[in-house]
């Protein structure tokens, strides 16, 4: 199971990893505008009113449609979507249902979608296999 301090910790080792202010999320500054990367999800619980924050769930970028698609098939209990998400290249993780190990992989080709070319490059330098 993961956590939101899962993903605070592994966010705190991506560089430029920004935590937000006014709901639990991460993003990295482009040209001065924080890009989000993950997020907590917010649950449309009644439609005639506004969503509410659900912290079992958060919205994890990841590269396109294709990734998307392979992610949300490879396992439906813990990978899923909305119709608010579509089009949208994110995908809605149940944090009860992932390990440590697959969110920090999600968090770290999540963070890879939206960091800077100079900052993803010295990320890379620094972790090349």
């Amino acid at each position: 199971m993961a956590t939101q301090e899962d993903i605070r910790e592994i966010c705190s080792r991506l560089p430029g990893s920004l935590e937000g202010r006014d709901q639990f999320g991460f993003s990295v500054l482009v040209k001065g505008k924080a890009k989000g990367f993950v997020w907590s999800w917010r649950e449309r619980t009644d439609p005639k009113k506004p969503r509410i924050i659900n912290d079992a769930v958060v919205a994890i970028v990841v590269p396109n449609g294709v990734a998307k698609q392979a992610i949300l098939d490879s396992d439906p209990d813990k990978y899923f979507t909305e119709p608010h998400y579509d089009g949208f290249n994110a995908v809605l993780v149940r944090l009860e249902s992932v390990s440590h190990d697959e969110i920090e992989d999600l968090l770290i080709e999540a963070w890879k979608c939206k960091a800077p070319k100079a900052l993803l490059e010295a990320y890379l330098a620094d972790h090349q296999e």
